[in-house]
């Protein structure tokens, strides 16, 4: 079982790493310098075919996992429920499960064959931003101080315990390395090779989220904020379908934030961004018109979360939406199949908080905070909950 207050170590970096404030000096590395290799839509392509390579290589041996391995580990599974005589239908424990798949051979092969597939990934894209440093930046330095969008960051700000640690088992997690962002963007768009919600490489996700989410019953969406931004996807994407509107993207994560920046200037896109908490934004009263987040609740303590609804709740408007995209919440005990899928991703994709997460009934924690839940609400991505709440 993860030990949640097992951060990630010294080597992940100092503070001033942590507060996004490295710069070309204080990871000099002499190196050749990055060849650009142009873009593909919104995707600026890896640097070198070789990178490029590794990274397909990945998300191929993923769709192999998905198709295969995946569907191997789940029949062995249902084996041993056969076997120790158990229900599929009945709700088992977290220590039930684990005693009953520990020493079962094709669940565990397939468990650390995806295990080392993505420590590979993130290996590969490590070794190459931190070997090409000053040349990625000089280029976020750069981009700090240009337009149209504008960027505040905070490195005063005291990044909490819960936001250290290596969530996906990503080095350095989201606070920890300069260049979390880089890595960030280009892991993730493997993560979504193989599954329902599809590609990813163009911002489809986002995209497509952004054109559905609800707004106040007036249509007003003067201004919006994205919680939890990371890279800015959703934010840039709300934009984009609300040119009038101030949109702002808030993080703890400074790197994150700085390649975010770095990516909306890139595409035109004047978003603000911003390193605050989302449990204390420092926004006014009633400001915002729509407020959402993408997979940020399962990535934070349930406490956190209660915090953040709280603080939605005093910066939305009255009649205000607050919809945030995330996975559907349904209780600490659950049938064996599905606990093994949560279970799972929670031991080896180190999602500290996300057994957390599924055990609190999240809309109603929402509806206890003065939100009224649309009721029958259609889900704006399918897999998530659906969540549209509105400020009374």
């Amino acid at each position: 079982m993860i030990d949640r207050r097992q951060l990630f170590g010294a080597a992940a970096g100092s503070l001033a790493l942590i507060n996004g404030v490295a710069t070309a000096s204080t990871l000099r590395k002499p190196k050749a310098a990055v060849a650009p290799r142009g873009v593909d839509g919104r995707l600026v392509r890896l640097a070198t075919l070789e990178l490029e390579a590794q990274q397909d290589f990945t998300r191929g041996m993923r769709t192999l996992h998905g198709k295969a391995l995946r569907a191997a580990s789940l029949a062995a599974f249902d084996r041993v429920l056969e076997r120790e005589g158990i229900d599929p239908a009945t709700p088992i424990t977290v220590e039930q499960l684990r005693r009953l798949i520990e020493n079962e051979p094709s669940t565990n092969l397939a468990s650390r064959t995806w295990l080392h597939n993505q420590q590979y990934m993130w290996k590969t894209l490590h070794a190459h931003f931190h070997d090409h440093a000053d040349e990625y930046l000089a280029e976020l330095e750069a981009a700090d101080r240009a337009g149209p969008g504008t960027l505040e960051l905070a490195p005063s700000l005291e990044v909490p315990m819960y936001a250290r640690h290596e969530i996906h088992i990503q080095p350095g997690g989201y606070v920890g390395d300069p260049f979390a962002g880089h890595m960030y963007h280009y892991g993730t768009n493997s993560f979504y090779t193989g599954t329902s919600i599809g590609a990813n490489d163009q911002d489809d996700s986002h995209k497509r989220s952004a054109q559905r989410l609800p707004l106040p019953q007036d249509g007003k969406a003067l201004r919006i904020l994205d919680m939890g931004t990371g890279i800015g996807q959703l934010a840039v994407a709300l934009k984009e379908k609300y040119p009038d509107a101030e949109v702002w993207g808030i993080d703890v994560a400074a790197p994150m934030l700085r390649y975010a920046h770095m990516r909306a200037n890139n595409l035109g896109v004047a978003v603000n961004f911003a390193q605050r908490l989302a449990e204390n934004t420092g926004f006014p009263d009633n400001h915002f018109d729509l407020v959402t987040s993408y997979l940020l609740h399962h990535e934070v303590p349930a406490e956190v979360t209660r915090k953040i609804i709280a603080e939605v709740q005093r910066i939305t408007r009255p009649g205000g939406v607050f919809y945030p995209l995330d996975f559907g919440t349904g209780g600490a005990v659950m049938p064996p199949r599905l606990l093994y899928g949560r279970w799972w991703d929670h031991r080896w994709n180190n999602e500290a908080w996300s057994l957390e997460y599924h055990a609190m009934p999240f809309t109603e924690e929402i509806g206890k905070r003065g939100f009224s839940i649309v009721r029958n609400a259609e889900a704006v991505i399918r897999g998530y909950g659906a969540r549209h709440a509105i400020k009374a």
